[in-house]
């Protein structure tokens, strides 16, 4: 069975607020990317790195609608690195709200890549309370959240 999963949230913000939060490095890292930054805005063809070294490779950004792109995947030590696809939709809903999805798919069938699909399943859950947050009451949860953030190293995993 193909490790994967799909998470969503609703923000009490137009859809084009809630799209720009996410392709906008100056708003995405107010919130999520807060350790190192992102190098650049989310734009079909583009590679960013995210935390300061983080690659994403964007594959397609729809205005409004549809972003996806492709990051790698934590793998155990010794193994072939590989990708999992990312793909978040946004829908705007009646009451001016809008409902973020994100799925995300493409690990290995191993230990590793059902560890790996968990750990991305609870950071993506986390990014849109972030999102929550930030976007309707301007608040930034994550500061001081993670040991690493502390120390200065971006976490790509949870701490022990």
């Amino acid at each position: 069975m193909p490790f994967e999963f799909r998470v969503n949230g609703r923000i009490d913000r137009p859809v084009a607020q809630v799209f720009d939060a996410v392709v906008n490095p100056d708003q995405l890292s107010r919130y999520f990317v807060t350790l190192g930054g992102i190098s650049g805005p989310l734009v079909a063809g583009a590679t960013v790195k995210w935390w300061g070294e983080v690659p994403v490779q964007v594959e397609a950004v729809e205005q409004n609608e549809r972003i996806v792109f492709r990051w790698g995947a934590t793998v155990a030590k010794g193994e072939e690195p590989y990708q999992t696809s990312v793909e978040m939709r946004f829908q705007s809903l009646d009451d001016g709200a809008t409902m973020v999805t994100i799925a995300e798919k493409g690990w290995r069938e191993n230990e590793q890549g059902q560890k790996g699909s968990y750990i991305n399943c609870e950071g993506w859950s986390q990014m849109l309370a972030c999102m929550k947050a930030w976007l309707e009451y301007g608040i930034n949860l994550r500061q001081g959240y993670y040991l690493s953030e502390l120390s200065g190293k971006p976490a790509l995993e949870p701490q022990a």
